[in-house]
C-alpha cells in the first residue's frame, strides 16, 4: 500500500468515526429531551417510564383537587377508563379547574405522577389533540364504541343496540349532500 493510499484510508476512517460520534451524541440528546405523551390508562397499564419525564393528559376529576401548604396541590386525572393521582407544587394556570382537560409534564414516583408543569386549555372549546385522542381511545376500550361517541351500532341504521359493541356514527363532513356548499339536504 502506498503512503498516499494509507493516508486516505486513515482519513476516511477518522471521518466515519467522527460522523458516528456526532450521530450518537445527537441521538442521546434527543432521547433525554423527548417528552412522550401517555394517557392515564397507559400509565396504569405500566406503559409509562418510571422515574423519567413524560406528559400525561386527561380530565381533572370533579372533587379531587386538594390544596396543601406552600402551593402544594393534589388532584386526580382521568381518561374515563383509569385515574392517576397527581401532585404539583407551584402556581396553577388561571384556567385550571375540575372537569377540565389538562396536560401535565413530570414523572411517576411510585403510584403518583409528580408534575413539574401543568398546562390548561385556553378556552372552553379547545382540548389538546393528545388528550382528545386518549379520551376517545379510553371510551372505545371501555364501551366498545368504534367512533368513541356512543352513537349507532355500525350496521348503518344509526340505532344503538344497547351493548355498545361496534357502535359507530358518521358525522356530516364537507362534500356531503347537506353541507353548507349550497346543496339541498337529503329528502
Amino acid at each position: 500500500m502506498t503512503p498516499q493510499r494509507r493516508q486516505r484510508l486513515i482519513l476516511s476512517c477518522l471521518l466515519v468515526a467522527a460522523v458516528g460520534g456526532a450521530v450518537a451524541l445527537a441521538l442521546t440528546a434527543l432521547e433525554r429531551n423527548i417528552n412522550l405523551f401517555f394517557s392515564p390508562s397507559q400509565v396504569r397499564a405500566g406503559e409509562a417510564p418510571d422515574g423519567r419525564a413524560f406528559r400525561i393528559g386527561g380530565m381533572v376529576v370533579d372533587g379531587s383537587v386538594a390544596r396543601g401548604d406552600d402551593l402544594a396541590v393534589t388532584f386526580a386525572l382521568t381518561d374515563t377508563a383509569a385515574t392517576v393521582p397527581v401532585a404539583y407544587t407551584g402556581i396553577l394556570p388561571d384556567l385550571f379547574r375540575e372537569g377540565q382537560g389538562i396536560v401535565a409534564l413530570g414523572a411517576m414516583r411510585g403510584q403518583v405522577f409528580v408534575a413539574t408543569q401543568v398546562l390548561a386549555k385556553h378556552d372552553e372549546t379547545y382540548m389538546p389533540p393528545e388528550v382528545t385522542s386518549a379520551l376517545q381511545a379510553a371510551h372505545r376500550g371501555r364501551y366498545g364504541d368504534a367512533a368513541g361517541d356512543g352513537y349507532g351500532d355500525g350496521d348503518g341504521d344509526g340505532a344503538g343496540d344497547g351493548d355498545g359493541a361496534g357502535d359507530s356514527y358518521s358525522a356530516p363532513v364537507a362534500g356531503d349532500s347537506y353541507d353548507s356548499g349550497g346543496d339541498s339536504p337529503p329528502q
